[in-house]
């Protein structure tokens, strides 16, 4: 903690959510991430996400670099690029044009899945992504690296499913809406029946199936490309919109199949050169 105190210098803030302000900071010569509790109500929410940062440490998840409970402090890697939210505005700069490819995008879809796989096989069991109730809140979670690949950020919701004890989960206490949201997680007993959390369903890691293909398509974006990709996709993305949860496929599943496009249609091009050449 005293480490944090005397050597971390803040430079501006850069984020502020209703769990923690974020803070562009120095720390030994190096550009880092301060996070800090912004209300003490929400202390709870702001330990949960850096007892998930430390158990998930991976290629998927924002590196840890220190913390201090007592000032309620986290310190991780910063990254320039910021959350996927900017991806667009990023990828448009004349210096990331030769990145913005179907490739380069389908690769950032190929990482999003990774880390819906990662978390529903974690260390600390089967994690459901709950602070994604609509499609930017969803983008807010992930960071994009300079080498342009996806890290996930805010791990503040990541309430635990376990289906050998019937341990099933609810995304917080108010009425949801909307479509971006599975159909589970919306109120069951019709606008006549007023909302009780209490009566409520609770659902499992399938709601985060629901979502992939909106956060896909907003990866895909509308370069040249990406239209041919979105048909190759278009079954596994009818079957993650399945109304019935359990018979949406696994982020594995999806996984596999985004690896087969990509070589796929990576092969299918270099056949085509190599016939023009």
């Amino acid at each position: 903690c005293e480490e944090l105190r005397t050597e971390v210098r803040q430079l501006k803030r850069v984020g502020e959510g209703a769990v923690k302000r974020v803070f562009l900071s120095e720390w030994k010569e190096r550009k880092v991430a301060l996070s800090r509790l912004s209300q003490l109500e929400m202390k709870e929410d702001f330990l949960h996400g850096l007892e998930m940062l430390k158990g998930l440490q991976s290629k998927h998840v924002v590196t840890l670099l220190g913390f201090c409970e007592d000032d309620n402090t986290i310190l991780t890697e910063y990254h320039p690029l910021g959350s996927l939210s900017n991806l667009e505005a990023t990828l448009n700069l004349s210096k990331y044009q030769n990145v913005n490819t179907w490739q380069r995008r389908l690769q950032l879809a190929v990482d999003y899945v990774s880390i819906i796989n990662y978390l529903h096989h974690s260390p600390l069991g089967t994690r459901v992504m709950c602070d994604s109730n609509d499609l930017p809140k969803t983008l807010s979670q992930y960071l994009l690296t300079s080498n342009f690949s996806l890290v996930v950020n805010d791990l503040d919701a990541l309430p635990l499913v376990n289906h050998s004890s019937g341990t099933l989960v609810k995304c917080g206490h108010r009425e949801l809406h909307g479509d971006f949201v599975a159909p589970e997680q919306l109120w069951p007993y019709g606008e006549d029946t007023p909302f009780d959390d209490d009566l409520m369903p609770s659902y499992d890691e399938k709601i985060d199936i629901w979502k992939i293909p909106d956060v896909s398509s907003f990866l895909l974006g509308h370069v040249e490309g990406s239209d041919m990709v979105r048909f190759h996709l278009f079954d596994i993305h009818k079957a993650c919109k399945s109304q019935t949860p359990a018979e949406r496929p696994t982020a594995q599943d999806i996984l596999d199949i985004y690896k087969k496009v990509l070589n796929l249609l990576r092969d299918t091009m270099v056949s085509q050169t190599r016939e023009m050449l």
